[in-house]
């Protein structure tokens, strides 16, 4: 009896596997609707007795620059936008950029339960007035001073450029250029528009390595395994 699949079956057989194979990976997109949970509670509910200022000499030297609300508000765009084009297009990136974003939020959020932090750097009065002074306003009174350290928004700005190395179709020398400005401007965006210390910058860099070497690094066999490999294929065959 022959019970070999014919091609027909074979593709059935693969298209229900892709099929399982996305709805599993489709729960990684909960992350943003408990971000957004995780924001409200700790910012409106859980407030800690002091909170600790972050500053240093360099933030007295950054100018305040209304129209950096543009690359900052470009943030949500980017770090969602390659969630939706890596689940789509590379499902090897998107799993690793779902557990990078998972990773490194959840150490900054221990971070903010732990060492809650402020900044005072807010101008008290807008130099100019314009439509993006305007925005400002509005993203002042949207989104407190406080749980600064280390800067989610850099968290997110390295992630998304990761993940941007990290797809194949991507992976070419004028996207690489292109994102990699969209992540320094969204980046510095954030000292620029006064919500966070360039001291907030630094603190993500650190966490963004852990959650690297946590979930996105790729385990490197030394070449002598893979030759001893390869010789016991060789023989085997």
């Amino acid at each position: 009896m022959d019970f070999s699949l014919s091609a027909a079956d074979s593709q059935d057989l693969r298209l229900a596997q892709e099929g399982r194979e996305k709805t599993r990976d489709s729960w990684f997109f909960l992350f943003w609707p408990l971000l957004g949970l995780r924001y409200v509670l700790i910012e409106r509910f859980i407030i800690p007795e002091r909170y600790y200022e972050v500053h240093c000499a360099l933030d007295d030297v950054i100018p305040f620059l209304e129209w950096f609300v543009i690359p900052y508000g470009l943030w949500y765009v980017f770090i969602a936008g390659m969630h939706l084009y890596t689940y789509f297009f590379d499902k090897q990136a998107f799993q690793r950029y779902s557990r990078f974003l998972i990773t490194a939020f959840s150490i900054s959020t221990l971070t903010f339960l732990l060492f809650p932090t402020c900044q005072n750097l807010r101008p008290t009065e807008f130099p100019r007035d314009n439509i993006f002074t305007d925005i400002v306003r509005l993203l002042y009174r949207m989104d407190t001073n406080t749980n600064v350290c280390p800067s989610e928004h850099v968290i997110g700005s390295i992630a998304a450029f990761l993940a941007v190395l990290d797809t194949k179709r991507l992976r070419k020398p004028g996207w690489i250029a292109l994102f990699g400005v969209v992540a320094l401007f969204t980046s510095i965006a954030t000292v620029f528009l006064k919500q966070h210390s360039f001291v907030d910058v630094i603190a993500a860099l650190p966490v963004c390595l852990a959650a690297y070497l946590l979930c996105c690094r790729r385990e490197r066999k030394p070449i002598g395994q893979l030759e001893q490999r390869g010789l016991r294929k060789k023989r085997f065959l």
